[in-house]
């Protein structure tokens, strides 16, 4: 029998002082390197790139990254030895995910311009990055990634206004509308992936 996941607790990576809680969870936590006290929401600091996620295993129902993996960087060298941070960040999203958790991601994608203009951005994420970590190849096995995800909503560009960087799910107004269908591209990629653990479907 399948069990149903309902969303309750949900992780917003790189969060800053404004996590995106997508799920609308009753539990909110956020992480990211900066010094925060806040009583708004859970808030931990760590630096997610080359630190192990400060949670036990299949800690949530989901995980979102709103512009925070075109900041992370795909090869570094520690203690001469060379790293995948990219696939670690990967690593620590699935296991902390609960059995059929959700990770939902927005990014900046090859080739267009907000890849490139923020001298930050040192990933860059293309249409088919996903077929890495996603089934059914998990291309990035031979780079040491262990997870399994699911893809749970079709990888496709996204139109990014200034207000979807507050709320990513409506554009109300008419205005917005126009304006975001006239002169505002399509520059951005959204990632909705379940990962597997076992037989579980969401709520």
């Amino acid at each position: 029998m399948k069990k149903i996941i309902k969303h309750t607790s949900h992780l917003d990576i790189g969060c800053n002082s404004n996590p995106r809680n997508p799920f609308n969870t009753s539990k909110l936590y956020g992480v990211d390197i900066i010094d925060l006290e806040t009583n708004e929401f859970n808030y931990h600091k760590c630096n997610v790139i080359f630190e192990a996620l400060p949670f036990p295993d299949s800690s949530f129902e989901s995980v979102s990254a709103y512009d925070f993996l075109e900041h992370v960087p795909r090869t570094a060298t520690i203690d001469n030895t060379g790293v995948f941070p990219f696939i670690h960040v990967m690593n620590e999203i699935y296991r902390v995910l609960k059995p059929g958790g959700i990770f939902y991601a927005i990014t900046p994608g090859y080739p267009r311009n907000e890849a490139f203009v923020d001298p930050t951005h040192v990933n860059f994420i293309t249409k088919k990055t996903h077929t890495y970590f996603t089934s059914p190849k998990y291309k990035a096995r031979m780079y040491g990634f262990k997870g399994k995800f699911k893809i749970i909503r079709k990888v496709k560009w996204i139109k990014l206004t200034q207000e979807t960087r507050n709320d990513i799910w409506l554009i109300k107004t008419l205005k917005n509308i126009f304006y975001t269908i006239y002169f505002i591209k399509k520059s951005h990629l959204i990632w909705e992936f379940q990962a597997i653990k076992d037989d579980v479907i969401h709520d």
